[in-house]
């Protein structure tokens, strides 16, 4: 499925990047959005982001952003035990 949006020329302008790098770097930014809110699977924001699950790990990093969605050392101490 595709969207379309309209992004304003003088700021494609400023930006000095080809249209579909700014439309890369707005899937990866959703992506990562999505991730961070648990809406998506890891492998799903891949996809989103055109990008291996491997590659998307790293770019999570790169933005501080865990992999690891532990809420409590309660569910940490459950998955060392589960290990």
């Amino acid at each position: 499925m595709d969207i379309a949006i309209s992004i304003p020329e003088s700021i494609v302008l400023s930006l000095r990047e080809p249209i579909e790098i700014i439309g890369l770097e707005m899937k990866r930014a959703l992506a990562m959005r999505y991730y961070n809110e648990k809406k998506l699977s890891l492998g799903q924001c891949a996809e989103l982001a055109e990008m291996n699950e491997k590659l998307f790990i790293n770019y999570l990093a790169k933005y501080s952003i865990s992999i690891f969605n532990l809420d409590s050392e309660d569910e940490l101490l459950e998955d060392i035990y589960n290990a």
